[in-house]
């Protein structure tokens, strides 16, 4: 006999205001929503491209070592959102999560732009005569990771609760019951998103080229206090829903309350008691990863239960859906797990703005493309995709099937690591030709010589990155939703950058393994800080081959986690 009653923790929520309050939310909202995440990104993106050549130039770090911190410095970007979900949802709401984390990124980025106007934020400049160089102190450089952890603070707060802050306003006044408009909602989303990062690594980076750090980070403060100022203007209108327990503290749970309970035996399960909520689809657990079975198994229901059904303790009795979605959650981390390689090429931008540097940028004689802004090359092709793909692909094949055709999204995922694999090798052979060019022009020791290369022969990789990033990301987002039941939404919703935060910590694992070994017996480094000393094409061809390995490893994934 099956227990179901209500466990009291179903996620209701309620607003905070009275009903005899005025209407709030709707589509007046959105635009204050979904502005402050798109200046967010503007001042951050626009920060990011250059930072690389601000470390080497101002800080006098190494290639290594600039590029470490720039790893540790996207993967807390990218694990923050996780953390700003999980407070939003179980202490202060969405609402003060945005408010809070606007805050602390324009903290951030203040404390950022002061490394350009105060001269002991930073080291003094190198000795001309004897061209030396002093690295940064440690109160420099801890002055500098500040910076670096308030802006991924406050960004995570933003990034993990405006799209479904954005949404609630909605489902207040029961819009979300339009498909239309939920999908014209995560349309402008997205598309803020796009316009946001073009804009940084266009406007924002050419002023940092062109009028200096000071100004050039100046406008990134200037962008985040204008995000700050709009969010909290339209404070009055918002709908605010209160806090209530998070899934992540439900995967806990499970977890725990499996391994206390790990000396029961699991039998028939029409046999046990379980604990699940009143009316659910979910009367007993699935057989697979049956260990996790024993987190929800009742075994003294007067101990057990409080009288309206809820769990005593509810870190030794779960019910069964939290462990039917810790179950989904499980089935799909090898597919999600595929993805990390490909973010790791994603990650590599430090090398193609040195690459760029030493390259003819030249559009006209008067006119020059910022190193930094090559990367607007990978979002063009993000945008190309997404239009190809839904308005040429989908109708031509369509037709000629004469039935709807659209690609799964594991085909797409498959797709994307190909074309990533693709894009480190033609990363490879455009770095060789470069290179032995370098040298055959006399510019082995002078890493900052343009060598006689356009620097457009660095947009077909870049179009690759974005075509492989726009098959892959949207189709694994897309998988996640399909997977996961709707109560993990906001799971599906970060699975995507914490993988890139662990692809981030990885790349700066493989970076540095490949920089030790490289370097024994004396030889430079494949990924010097002279580059045209360095051998960078082999590095791109190290991580062609983890690429490789990555497509069979996503091909065997497929088919052994295919339900």
């Amino acid at each position: 006999m099956e227990n179901c009653k209500n466990d009291g923790k179903t996620m209701v929520e309620e607003p905070l205001l009275e009903s005899a309050a005025p209407v709030k939310g709707g589509f007046r909202t959105l635009p204050f929503i979904i502005g402050t995440e798109a200046l967010e990104k503007m001042a951050t993106f626009g920060l990011s491209p250059n930072m690389t050549l601000y470390l080497m130039n101002d800080y006098h770090m190494e290639m290594t070592t600039a590029s470490n911190v720039l790893f540790m410095w996207s993967a807390a970007t990218n694990f923050m959102p996780l953390i700003g979900a999980f407070i939003a949802d179980s202490f202060l709401g969405r609402f003060h999560t945005i408010g809070f984390g606007s805050i602390i990124c324009l903290m951030g980025i203040i404390l950022l732009w002061s490394t350009t106007i105060i001269p002991h934020a930073r080291p003094p400049p190198c000795d001309q005569s004897s061209n030396i160089c002093s690295p940064p102190t440690m109160f420099q450089f801890l002055y500098l990771c500040m910076s670096f952890g308030l802006i991924s603070i406050g960004a995570g707060g933003i990034r993990s609760s405006s799209l479904a802050f954005g949404a609630d306003q909605l489902e207040k006044r029961g819009f979300h019951k339009n498909p239309g408009v939920k999908q014209s909602y995560f349309g402008w989303y997205y598309a803020s998103y796009t316009l946001s990062v073009l804009f940084a690594l266009t406007c924002v980076v050419y002023i940092q080229d062109n009028l200096g750090w000071g100004v050039g980070f100046a406008v990134p403060a200037v962008l985040m206090l204008s995000a700050v100022t709009s969010f909290f203007l339209a404070s009055p209108f918002y709908v605010r829903f209160k806090s209530s327990s998070s899934l992540i503290t439900g995967f806990v749970q499970v977890a725990v309350a499996s391994y206390n309970n790990r000396h029961l035996k699991l039998s028939d399960s029409t046999s046990c008691l379980y604990h699940c909520k009143n009316g659910s689809g979910h009367v007993f657990p699935s057989e697979k990863l049956r260990f996790l079975n024993k987190a929800c198994i009742v075994r003294d229901a007067q101990k057990e239960l409080a009288s309206d059904g809820r769990a005593i303790n509810p870190w030794r009795l779960c019910t069964v859906e939290q462990v039917e979605e810790l179950k989904v959650l499980l089935r799909v981390v090898p597919i999600w797990s595929s993805g990390m390689i490909m973010s790791i090429n994603l990650s590599q931008s430090t090398f193609p703005v040195l690459q760029a540097v030493s390259m003819d940028r030249h559009i006209t004689s008067s006119f020059e493309i910022p190193a930094a802004s090559f990367s607007m090359f990978v979002v063009i092709a993000v945008i190309l995709w997404v239009a190809l793909y839904d308005r040429v692909y989908i109708p031509l094949a369509s037709r000629l099937m004469g039935r709807p055709v659209r690609l799964s999204t594991r085909r797409r995922m498959g797709i994307g690591i190909f074309l990533s694999f693709l894009a480190m090798i033609v990363s490879a052979m455009v770095e060789a030709i470069r290179r032995s060019l370098a040298i055959n022009q006399g510019a082995l020791n002078h890493p900052q010589a343009v060598v006689s290369m356009s620097a457009l022969w660095l947009v077909p990789q870049n179009f690759l990155t974005g075509f492989a990033e726009a098959a892959n990301a949207i189709a694994q987002n897309e998988f996640y939703f399909s997977e996961f039941p709707r109560s993990m939404s906001s799971i599906a919703s970060t699975l995507l950058g914490i993988g890139m935060c662990l692809a981030n910590l990885l790349a700066s694992f493989i970076m540095n393994t490949v920089d030790y070994l490289s370097k024994e017996g004396g030889n430079e480094s494949w990924i010097s800080s002279n580059i045209n000393k360095g051998h960078y094409d082999y590095y791109y061809l190290v991580l062609a081959g983890l690429s490789m390995a990555n497509m069979f490893y996503f091909l065997t994934m497929i088919n052994i986690c295919s339900p």
